[in-house]
């Protein structure tokens, strides 16, 4: 059926209305800076130049050269001064509540950004943490800044304790949503000015193309305490299945292994090790442009300028174009909701709104660091800039679109792409597939084509480490750790083969040393 021109270009116009009504309008949004710190300023410019925000919207204070401040300075060096301009430029109306409390009820700023030289850690004040955990939440009030500026237009809120998101689990747009006294908040910073910058290109870059590549899942199985966020860990499987994000998954209790060799990592959600291991501490291992990575744990954030301890810092240096994570503890039932965020950044919503909607609180201990702006996928859809790293990954969406209904002929198609392109990556997303489908023998076969066509150590070991683990899940011990031995023969000198290592100590740990006799 053949359209009029004036129909599909009214279709178009209505979409372009659409998505403009939806989006976060520049004149909207603030960018906060330190005044003392020049490159903070310069950084603030930057992004204000990037992404065409009036420079007017730009909100310098000066502030102390600290990573955490103390509620005094909080509320003498930012909020108050914030309060202040945002009565007098008319920014906000406000009003009272039943209950007596000052809120915003109308508010024309709807994005707060901070960048590097703004304190993002709140500390406790006077009133010690003691009790059991519910005791303690209670009587909390150290949050990371980014979270509390998130409540300002809740002026006369009480800082013990979190407030609740209203946003959270929306499925709208944020400027959809009636919560004047709400706002959004997102942070550019990291290690260094250098890779705080790198954020914003790297967000505006990989929209052009949309986000493509690997999604490394990693489950704690710790109890039933963690079950939830395993949770969140396993929706993010079924999800990525569901649009062909090709995805491994690591089911074990430990972490990924010391260097294990992933590839094309373009999201990595994981948890529960205190500080950076695994593949990230590979001095060689870069995340891909663009790329998404998450690991849960309380402080993760508590020091984003590190780039060697806890977990933001050092997934920034890696490459994270975003990631979220707590100042302090905040709770597994109050941290950021992982399938949420990914599931709102599937829908094409921003990094600041899918990590609002996750997070159940306010005041509290998150933040979210990279672009607030970035939505790495726009082009989930197969749009975009193609590029030739991205071709196999974009090919495996696509024929997902077409025959995710019609399994065998899926693979049957991704089979042939694989054989006449000699991409052994596509008979490994088929291998990973079949795990997902609980059938291994099929999962072993494919595993077994790719590492006959991988040129590449790397790629070899990391075969080897599929099928290890799937010799673990059938009780084959023995056949996991004679592959895992006749590999790392062949490949001792690679910094891979330590993850070969590490998983032979755990399946064949060394006996303990012999007591030493007794002193008489």
């Amino acid at each position: 059926m053949r359209f009029p021109a004036y129909l599909l270009l009214i279709l178009f116009w209505c979409q372009s209305l659409a998505t403009a009504q939806s989006a976060i309008q520049k004149e909207s949004i603030i960018i906060l800076y330190n005044s003392d710190d020049a490159q903070s300023k310069e950084l603030a410019e930057y992004y204000a130049n990037k992404r065409e925000i009036p420079l007017t919207q730009l909100v310098g204070l000066p502030l102390p050269k600290k990573r955490h401040i103390t509620r005094d300075e909080y509320n003498t060096l930012i909020k108050e001064p914030l309060v202040k301009l945002f009565d007098q430029k008319s920014w906000w109306q406000t009003g009272k509540t039943k209950d007596g409390l000052t809120i915003a009820v109308r508010n024309k700023i709807r994005l707060i950004v901070s960048v590097r030289g703004v304190p993002f850690g709140v500390k406790q004040n006077s009133v010690p943490l003691e009790g059991d955990n519910q005791a303690k939440l209670k009587i909390s009030n150290r949050a990371s800044v980014d979270s509390e500026l998130a409540a300002l237009g809740i002026i006369d809120a009480p800082i013990n304790g979190p407030l609740v998101n209203k946003y959270y689990k929306s499925t709208e747009r944020f400027a959809n949503t009636r919560l004047p006294f709400t706002m959004l908040t997102g942070r550019i910073d990291g290690p260094t000015f250098e890779i705080a910058k790198q954020l914003i290109d790297d967000a505006i870059d990989t929209e052009k193309t949309g986000l493509w590549g690997m999604c490394y899942l990693d489950f704690a199985h710790k109890g039933a305490s963690y079950k939830v966020g395993d949770d969140w860990i396993e929706n993010i499987e079924k999800e990525n299945w569901k649009h062909g994000i090709p995805t491994t998954v690591d089911h074990n209790k430990q972490t990924y292994l010391t260097n294990y060799p992933m590839r094309d990592v373009a999201l990595y959600y994981g948890w529960y090790i205190s500080s950076v291991n695994g593949t990230f501490l590979d001095p060689n291992f870069r995340l891909k442009k663009g790329s998404i990575a998450i690991h849960i744990h309380s402080y993760s954030a508590s020091d984003i300028h590190n780039a060697g301890h806890h977990w933001v810092g050092p997934l920034l240096k890696k490459g994270a174009a975003a990631t979220v994570g707590n100042v302090y503890e905040p709770y597994l039932s109050l941290t950021h909701n992982l399938d949420i965020l990914h599931d709102r950044l599937l829908k094409g919503f921003t990094l600041v709104e899918a990590a609002a909607a996750a997070m159940p609180a306010l005041s509290w201990q998150g933040l979210v660091v990279g672009d607030p702006l970035y939505r790495p996928y726009l082009h989930l859809d197969g749009s975009g800039e193609v590029r030739d790293e991205d071709k196999v990954y974009r090919a495996i969406n696509l024929a997902w679109s077409k025959w995710a209904n019609d399994p065998d002929k899926l693979i049957t198609k991704l089979r042939s792409a694989a054989a006449k392109t000699k991409d052994a990556r596509l008979y490994e997303v088929c291998g990973l597939w079949y795990i997902y489908m609980d059938n291994m023998q099929a999962a072993a076969a494919f595993f077994n084509s790719a590492e006959k066509s991988y040129l590449s150590p790397r790629d070899e070991i990391r075969i080897t480490l599929h099928l290890a683990d799937m010799y673990r899940k059938i009780g084959k011990k023995a056949d996991a750790l004679k592959l895992l031995r006749e590999t790392l023969e062949s490949n001792k000198d690679e910094p891979a083969a330590e993850s070969l290592r590490s998983l032979i100590t755990i399946l064949d740990p060394p006996p303990p040393p012999p007591a030493e006799p007794r002193k008489k």
